[in-house]
């Protein structure tokens, strides 16, 4: 088997595993996990690229208010992305946050046509036009938007728009995001410690762990997902970013017992129809031209 295509599958299946975490953590509020999400992935990079002697790229970044400009806007969008699936996943709305999951490859293609002006072929007019008669079926059966799916499907669409025209990697992209949102958490959690109210002075020390842990359970999936996507075609990759919101949809049904009547069945059913219709015809269409994937930027 192609170990490109492993890794892919593991840092897929590792991020829609992320709801049994944020289980673990519930008991803090959202704000304040995203706050230590960002401190401890920014320590875990920090020793990353110490270890693999990966500083060149600082210098010249510091030196560039524009790419530092860039990065504290994607920085932002991803904080924020963060902060509405932590939230989401601890108030019962896993099903909500995986079918934002499942749409942001439609975002994505709308982004592209809208903003890099690349040509939609009629494939995927035709899957966007299914998922959009998906979200407006849910919106008529609930009364109002499914605003967290489309919230997370926009922030993080938008979030991999900035990456994509940023010069930097994976870890050295995740280092300096968190470096931006270190000024905002470093004091932030400082604060609430002395005066009380945080995890860290309240909590035990298995609490204390898991928020550790959001450290390395940042960063791993990330680099696996940069080892696979060097190794794998894009049609492939494609297919295999699924298995993500696939695991937290069945966690969100089936372990947490959230609502999901044929009504909602049926939104998510035109939904999964548009991701068939983008899906084959992506691979159809990369497999001809049979262009290999670079890591994004």
């Amino acid at each position: 088997m192609n170990p490109g295509l492993v890794y892919a599958c593991l840092a897929f299946t590792l991020w829609g595993l992320f709801p049994l975490y944020f289980h673990q953590v519930a008991a803090v509020p959202a704000l304040e996990i995203v706050l230590h999400r960002s401190v401890w992935s920014l320590l875990f990079v920090l020793v990353l690229l110490t270890a693999m002697r990966r500083w060149a790229w600082l210098g010249p970044t510091l030196r560039s208010p524009k790419r530092l400009g860039l990065f504290a806007i994607s920085a932002l969008l991803l904080s924020g992305n963060w902060l509405i699936y932590v939230w989401a996943v601890n108030n019962h709305h896993v099903v909500d946050a995986s079918l934002g999951y499942f749409i942001n490859p439609l975002v994505n293609v709308l982004l592209g046509y809208a903003v890099l002006h690349e040509r939609l072929r009629r494939a995927q007019w035709a899957a966007v036009g299914l998922a959009a008669l998906g979200v407006l079926w849910l919106t008529w059966q609930a009364g109002q938007l499914p605003w967290i799916a489309l919230v997370l499907a926009s922030s993080f669409g938008l979030y991999g728009l900035m990456r994509k025209t940023a010069s930097l990697g994976a870890l050295e992209g995740l280092a300096l995001e968190t470096m931006l949102l270190a000024p905002i958490a470093l004091p932030l959690l400082a604060w609430w410690t002395v005066q009380g109210t945080s995890a860290l002075s309240g909590g035990d020390a298995s609490l204390i762990g898991w928020l550790v842990f959001a450290g390395p359970l940042t960063a791993v999936p990330l680099l696996l997902f940069a080892a696979g996507a060097r190794r794998i075609t894009l049609a492939t990759l494609g297919l295999t970013q699924y298995i993500g919101p696939t695991l937290q949809f069945a966690l969100g049904v089936w372990l947490y017992h959230e609502p999901f009547d044929s009504a909602r069945f049926l939104g998510f059913a035109l939904i999964w129809a548009a991701l068939g219709v983008y899906s084959a015809e992506g691979w159809h269409y990369s497999t001809r031209r049979a262009v290999p994937v670079l890591m994004p930027e």
